[in-house]
């Protein structure tokens, strides 16, 4: 019996002996010499660590582009020196290194936002990129209040030039920093174990080539600290993280502050032993640890924690341990739960004061926090206790980063750039004495004809767009604040994709639509921006005018002239749960529509046609068309726009536009072009001729897609069945028959075969044009029509297929110029020859 008390005494050296053989001390790691950059200053500062920020004024290793250094006006700002200085511009600017040492790199960007001559640091909003990656987007700091900011990333570098960009949001904001770190780190292991938000589990490979940002470091049962010394430097304490926590308590240390780092592979591929430096000892010297209720252990007997991260976003889940609890050899078991459906076993027996980590990698799905929870084992051991030390969250970046080329102009080419600048400022001189010279002449020219051009058309609206008001875009959000009286309930008029819309007035009497940004509706800063930039740099009669925009802070604000008939989905159709016994009949005549649908297409064309490539809509459908008081047409809803060729990159951004109205070569490669806007209208013009949704619920399947079930009773040569009953007495059958043609060639699956928004634009101005005549045409003065035909006769009773002939009276024309041309002009233009 003494003999197996013996061995039972000696199992525990044997089996660590087993595990660790000859314990191996590791080799911390020591910080590289580069790159830790002090921007804006003049001079080189030691900090703690051993890092050396040296000056950005004469780099070696790097290169700075075109930007300023702004300087602390207030000294007893701060009392840090690296935070004294800046790197400042009102442009674009970018840091350039050069990598030697390829692979994993800490960035660490440093901002403390000062008073200086040039600015106030604390106005600024810009966005920073590297490595095709948006790292920080739309940053401001008027709503922060403890500095520095310190934001940190982890970025595979496997090029010998690196580049951070920082780029103001606006032309009137501008960007800084005040210190930069880039540094070489070890690796991320790959082949991770992924949990989703459902808690299911699966292999992930590809870790080491994601951007990653750092979301939060917590020192579990420890206080809030930050040391320079170690790569993760700042870390917070765990007490507002946790959700349960009646069965923790807190424990310290206290044998000698000593941590055994131990350099040795383990077989456990998602175990790692920690490495010095890395994390800050003071994570290993504390922890919290669940207490045993009663000497039972259960799934209840748990702590949780929930930290808040962003929706449908994947993270990486360090979670750290070091056992400072047991005070020899132990057995313990105990779990690791994620969202409280994935489990993870531990036996870390023999670690007693060996710091190591589980990598996990964890989506989030639709919950913004992920719940992390440590859960006494049931297994018999000596010892019964579950701990957690520290924790850390990382994002993987997925917005793509602007990328920009921005460099010194240097030697030769400086001298062409120089050269070609006074040239050009000599030749535009010589244009612009030549236009005066010419001025009175061409000037009065020009007046007549616009004078002349102004009474075409078929209304009394004028085809010339108004006149630009001097309009000042940026605007403050006290005054948008007085304009819609505090963002008034009552004064609410829609919800989109962006935020909620108000009515408001200015305080020159303008109306306006004011659309106010909401996270929660998933567009942001891009969709922000976009917006701001095509609205101000185009501006037409069909286009709903930008008024101003606000970003101050986190308020992103658009305001727009108000259209005050909403837009023309509601005009056509209600949606309630039962759509065919609810849908409410529209007040639009089919002349009121075929209007509506010219001006809209007279829009995208504008767009299509303007400089640099054109713009591409991107999301045309019924609720992005506005009416005005007059029921003038105006497209809306740029926030998903392009301008130019689209990058074939885009090919992985994800689904833009809206499901409907999206055309079929969208879904094979993500890409969209001038014709997948033509599609798209092509959709919107059958919602005007049948007032149903593009896509509705429907148990049977060929009604669900409006535009496949419409193609369907085009091709049937029955039409006519699914026409909206509030205007199918009023459609002339010729107008009828070239409007489902333009429909038809709109809704071809292949792009080259679509027409462009200039000959849709120019088809509906026939259709209109063969509506208007044959109301207006009295039988008895037309040769070509039969005398028995009345004007009911004249609407449709049955619209035939393609392959049967012309009703008597449908009079082709020719294709135009390119030339604007209105209705008026079109009929003016009618030949006995094919249409476009």
């Amino acid at each position: 019996m003494e003999k197996l008390l013996f061995l039972y005494l000696l199992l525990p050296l044997f089996l660590t002996l087993q595990f660790y053989p000859v314990p191996i001390l590791s080799h911390p790691y020591n910080f590289p010499d580069k790159f830790f950059i002090n921007c804006g200053s003049g001079s080189s500062l030691p900090q703690s660590g051993k890092r050396k920020f040296v000056s950005d004024k004469n780099p070696n290793s790097f290169s700075v582009g075109i930007s300023k250094s702004v300087q602390d006006t207030n000294q007893s700002t701060t009392e840090w020196p690296l935070y004294k200085t800046a790197r400042f511009y009102r442009r674009p600017f970018s840091y350039e290194f050069n990598i030697i040492d390829k692979g994993l790199h800490a960035v660490r960007l440093h901002f403390f936002p000062f008073l200086s001559n040039k600015a106030n640091l604390a106005d600024a909003l810009f966005n920073v990129s590297a490595s095709n990656k948006s790292l920080v987007s739309n940053i401001s700091f008027r709503n922060i209040t403890s500095f520095p900011l310190i934001k940190d990333f982890l970025v595979p570098i496997n090029s010998a030039s690196f580049r951070i960009h920082f780029i103001p949001a606006f032309r009137t904001s501008f960007a800084f920093v005040n210190a930069i770190e880039v540094f070489r780190v070890p690796n991320l292991k790959d082949n991770r174990i992924h949990v989703t938000s459902t808690g299911s589990k699966g292999p992930f490979k590809g870790l080491t080539f994601q951007v990653l940002r750092t979301v939060m470091r917590v020192n579990v049962g420890g206080q809030s600290f930050s040391d320079q010394s170690a790569v993760a430097s700042v870390w917070l304490a765990d007490d507002d993280y946790i959700f349960i926590g009646n069965s923790s308590k807190r424990c310290t240390y206290l044998q000698n502050g000593k941590v055994n780092y131990v350099d040795k592979e383990i077989p456990n591929e998602n175990f790692t032993l920690a490495s010095e430096n890395l994390v800050p000892k003071t994570v290993y010297m504390s922890c919290r640890k669940v207490i045993l209720n009663d000497g039972q252990a259960s799934n209840s007997t748990n702590i949780t924690w929930h930290f808040k991260v962003s929706k449908n976003a994947r993270h990486l889940v360090r979670a750290h341990f070091c056992d400072i609890i047991a005070t020899g050899f132990n057995t313990m078991y105990f779990s690791l739960f994620i969202y409280s459906k994935y489990k993870q076993e531990f036996s870390p027996n023999g670690f007693t004061a060996i710091p190591f980590y589980y990598d996990f990698v964890v989506d989030s799905g639709d919950s913004d926090f992920i719940g992390i929870s440590v859960v006494l084992g049931e297994e018999l051991a000596m010892d019964k206790y579950a701990y957690l030390s520290g924790l850390e969250i990382m994002e993987f970046i997925k917005e793509p980063g602007l990328e920009l080329e921005i460099r010194q102009p240097k030697g030769k080419r400086a001298i062409f750039i120089i050269t070609g600048s006074v040239v050009g400022f000599l030749v535009i001189c010589g244009l612009l004495v030549f236009s005066l010279l010419c001025k009175t002449s061409y000037g009065v020219r020009t007046l007549r004809f616009l004078r002349m051009s102004s009474y075409l058309g078929t209304g009394t609206r004028p085809v010339n767009p108004p006149p630009v008001p001097n309009l000042k875009l940026k605007m403050s959000f006290a005054e948008i604040v007085e304009a819609t009286n505090n963002f008034e309930a009552k004064l609410l008029i829609g919800k989109g994709g962006f935020g909620k819309v108000y009515r408001g007035t200015l305080r020159n009497g303008l109306k306006v639509a004011v659309k106010r940004s909401e996270s929660k509706h998933g567009q942001g800063l891009p969709e922000f921006q976009t917006e701001v930039m095509v609205l101000s740099r185009i501006r037409h009669r069909h286009l709903v005018a930008l008024i101003g925009y606000c970003n101050e802070g986190l308020e992103m604000i658009l305001v727009y002239e108000l259209m005050e008939k909403g837009n023309l989905r509601d005009h056509l159709y209600k949606l309630h749960q039962n759509l065919e016994k609810s849908s409410i009949l529209s007040s639009l005549t089919w002349n009121q529509r075929l209007e509506i649908c010219i001006g809209a297409a007279e829009g995208l064309h504008y767009l299509h046609s303007s400089s640099d490539g054109g713009i591409i809509h991107r999301d045309v459908k019924s609720t992005n068309i506005l009416l005005d008081e007059g029921y003038l047409a105006k497209v809306a809803d740029f926030g998903l726009s392009k301008s130019g060729l689209l990058d074939p990159a885009e090919c992985s951004i994800g689904v833009k536009g809206s499901f409907g109205y999206l055309n079929p070569e969208y879904f094979k490669c993500l890409q969209f072009t001038e014709k997948s806007d033509v599609y798209s209208f092509g959709v919107v013009l059958l919602e005007v001729l049948c007032a149903r949704p593009a896509i509705i619920t429907s148990q049977r399947m060929e009604e669900i897609n409006l535009a496949e079930w419409g193609l369907s009773w085009l091709k049937k040569g029955e039409l006519e069945k699914i026409i909206d009953p509030s205007v199918a007495g009023q459609i002339n059958i010729n107008s009828l028959r070239k409007f489902s043609e333009i429909v038809e060639k709109c809704l071809k699956p292949t792009g080259a075969n679509r027409p462009t928004m200039h000959d849709v634009c120019w088809d509906l101005k026939y259709t209109l044009q063969l509506q208007q005549t044959a109301v207006c045409r009295e039988p008895h003065k037309d040769s070509a029509m039969d005398p028995s035909l009345d004007s009911s006769s004249q609407t449709f009773q049955h619209l035939p297929s393609n392959s049967f002939p012309m009703e008597k009276g449908y009079v082709p024309m020719e294709k135009d110029d390119g030339s604007a041309t209105t209705s008026s002009g079109v009929f003016s233009q009618l030949k006995i020859d094919d249409g476009r």
